[in-house]
């Protein structure tokens, strides 16, 4: 039986954590690819087929404040939903040594996730790439969020819908002061997956935001490999 179930976007936010996790039978991992009508379809998907006890959402995630280095994971938990094992109030939190939180102790995966160095932030579900730091700063004043994603909003929504604990837990990519190399809603196809061909045809336009495309991919590998470890540390305890 699935008790923990992680959703990623994309593969490449993925593969540390499922290297580093190695096989678990209570664990399953879900690729929902980009976008909140992409993470709807997959999870309401995944939750017809069996109910987790626990639902995490991570993957990258841009910047919004300013204090916020790329590196750095977040995250934002479902504290206020009831314990899972009934109608009983959830137990102290000992931050240094938290009890099991499967079940529906959601301070306690705070408390997991505060100890593994994580931020506790508000995010903003949006429905595009924000990709520059003009944008990335009206959207902070405009919403008063730390961080903005685009798939953990729905798939959140959609496990309370199911009374399912849920929390997000993401690294930021690219923080708020930079501007994505491209426009990544340019490259995007149909069904809001990037389209490798679109991002080729535009380095060949535009060859001098290689180098910028080049850092970038170095900074989301090392940050996924960054989420990873928390993630890790984080489902050791499940």
């Amino acid at each position: 039986m699935t008790s923990l179930l992680l959703t990623f976007a994309a593969k490449e936010e993925s593969r540390p954590f499922e290297k580093l996790i190695g096989a678990r039978s209570n664990l399953r991992v879900l690729l929902t690819g980009i976008g909140q009508r992409n993470a709807e379809r997959a999870i309401r998907g995944a939750l017809a087929e069996q109910l987790p006890k626990l639902v995490l959402t991570s993957g990258f995630a841009g910047g919004l404040n300013p204090e916020l280095a790329t590196g750095t994971v977040v995250f934002s938990t479902d504290e206020e939903v009831p314990s899972r094992r009934g109608n009983e109030a959830d137990s102290p939190l000992n931050v240094q040594d938290p009890p099991p939180y499967l079940g529906g102790y959601e301070p306690c995966l705070s408390a997991a996730l505060l100890a593994a160095d994580a931020r506790p932030v508000k995010f903003y579900c949006a429905e595009k790439v924000v990709a520059t730091a003009e944008e990335k700063r009206a959207l902070w004043v405009s919403t008063g969020a730390d961080a903005v994603e685009m798939e953990s909003g729905v798939i959140r929504a959609i496990c309370r819908e199911h009374n399912i604990p849920s929390a997000t837990v993401r690294v930021i990519s690219d923080a708020a002061n930079e501007d994505l190399p491209f426009d990544f809603n340019r490259l995007m196809d149909a069904n809001q997956n990037l389209s490798y061909g679109k991002l080729a045809l535009a380095s060949l336009k535009s060859p001098g935001k290689i180098s910028a495309l080049l850092k970038l991919q170095k900074h989301t590998r090392l940050a996924a490999e960054k989420l990873a470890e928390v993630l890790v540390r984080v489902c050791q305890r499940a």
